[in-house]
C-alpha cells in the first residue's frame, strides 16, 4: 500500500503524537486495514467492515 492511500483519523491532533490511519479505498474490499501513523513501516492491524463500523459508532457515541 502506498503513503497516498492513507488518511488520518479526524481525531489525530495536528502535533502529531497518537495519529491513527486507515485507507478507505481498500476498506471496499471488506477489510479495512488500520496503522499507526508513527510506526507506518509495521504491517497494519485489519478489521472487517462491520467492526470497523461499530467501532467508528461507538467511538461517535
Amino acid at each position: 500500500m502506498t503513503d497516498s492511500q492513507w488518511i488520518k483519523s479526524s481525531y489525530s491532533g495536528p502535533s502529531g503524537g497518537q495519529c491513527l490511519e486507515w485507507a478507505p479505498a481498500v476498506a471496499a474490499t471488506g477489510s479495512v486495514p488500520v496503522r499507526d501513523s508513527k510506526d507506518a513501516s509495521r504491517a497494519p492491524l485489519r478489521f472487517s467492515t462491520a467492526a470497523w463500523k461499530s467501532f467508528v459508532a461507538e467511538v461517535k457515541h
